[in-house]
C-alpha cells in the first residue's frame, strides 16, 4: 500500500477513535489533546514503515518531545474544568452536532495535522544520513521555538495559578514582547523541521507543512479567536497598543 495513503488511513482511524472518546466524555476539547499526540503517532509510524536514518531519528525525537509536552500541558490545563468554551458554544448552536463535530473538528483537524506533518513523513521516507549546515540551522530554529512555547506556557500557568492575579492580564516575561509568544514558538518549530527537510532533494513541496500551521495560527483557529475573546477589555486594549501581536519585539512607547 502506498506510504502516504497508509499514513492517511491510520490518521483517519486515530481521529475517529478520539471522536468516539469525545462522545463518551461529552467534551470535544479532547481534540486538543489528540493534536500533539497525532504528530507523534505519524512520526513513528512513518519511521517504522520506512528505512532507518539518523536524521529521521533526531527529527522524530524533536516531534515526540514537542507533542508529549503539549498534550500533557493541555490535559493538565483542562483537568477538572468544564469543556473549553469554544466547543461548549458549538455544542449549543450546531445542528446535527455529532456529524458536524466529526467532520469539522476531528476530520478537519486530521487533514491539517497530515499537511503539517509532510516534512516529517518526507524525512522518514528518505534514507539520507548526511548532517550538514541546514540540519544545524533547523535544529537551532526548532530549539528557539520550543523554548518560546514551553516557557510562555509555563509563565502563563504560573500567573493564572496565583490568586492575586485574578482579573489581571499577563504582560510579563515573554508576554511582554508578544501577545502570543506560545504560538510564535509553535510556528517557529515547524519552520525548523522544514529547514531540516530542505537538506533532502525534492523536499520543497513540504513547505506546505509550516505554511499550514502558520496560516492556522495567524488567521484561523489560534490568534483570531483569542484576540476576539479579549476584545473590549480596557487592560487588553492598552496591552495591544504596546505589544506585538506575534513576533516578539520590544514594547512600543506610548
Amino acid at each position: 500500500m502506498n506510504y502516504y495513503f497508509t499514513l492517511a488511513l491510520t490518521l483517519l482511524g486515530y481521529m475517529t477513535f478520539w471522536f468516539i472518546v469525545s462522545i463518551i466524555k461529552k467534551r470535544n476539547d479532547v481534540a486538543d489533546i489528540a493534536w500533539g499526540l497525532g504528530f507523534v503517532l505519524l512520526a513513528w509510524l512513518s519511521f517504522f514503515i520506512s528505512g532507518f536514518s539518523f536524521k529521521a531519528l533526531i527529527v522524530n525525537g524533536l516531534v515526540t518531545v514537542w507533542g508529549l509536552r503539549l498534550a500533557w500541558h493541555i490535559y493538565y490545563r483542562n483537568k477538572n474544568k468544564p469543556e473549553d468554551s469554544r466547543y461548549m458554544e458549538w455544542r449549543k448552536t450546531w445542528k446535527n452536532f455529532y456529524l458536524r463535530s466529526f467532520l469539522q473538528v476531528f476530520l478537519l483537524q486530521g487533514i491539517f495535522l497530515y499537511s503539517i506533518s509532510l516534512p516529517i513523513m518526507f524525512i522518514n521516507s528518505s534514507i539520507v544520513n548526511v548532517f550538514g549546515i541546514l540540519e544545524f540551522i533547523g535544529l537551532l530554529v526548532w530549539g528557539l521555538g520550543f523554548c518560546f512555547e514551553s516557557m510562555a506556557d509555563r509563565q502563563l500557568k504560573e500567573f493564572i495559578s496565583n490568586p492575586a492575579n485574578k482579573g489581571k492580564l499577563m504582560d510579563k516575561g515573554l508576554w511582554k514582547y508578544s501577545r502570543h509568544p506560545n504560538y510564535f514558538g509553535e510556528v517557529t518549530q515547524w519552520w525548523g523541521i522544514f529547514i531540516i527537510a530542505l537538506s533532502i532533494p525534492n523536499s520543497f513541496f513540504t513547505i506546505l507543512g509550516p505554511i499550514t500551521i502558520t496560516m492556522l495560527i495567524l488567521f484561523v483557529t489560534g490568534i483570531p479567536l483569542l484576540e476576539k475573546k479579549y476584545a473590549g477589555r480596557l487592560n487588553w486594549e492598552e496591552y495591544k497598543k504596546k505589544t506585538s501581536i506575534f513576533i516578539p519585539l520590544p514594547p512600543r512607547s506610548r
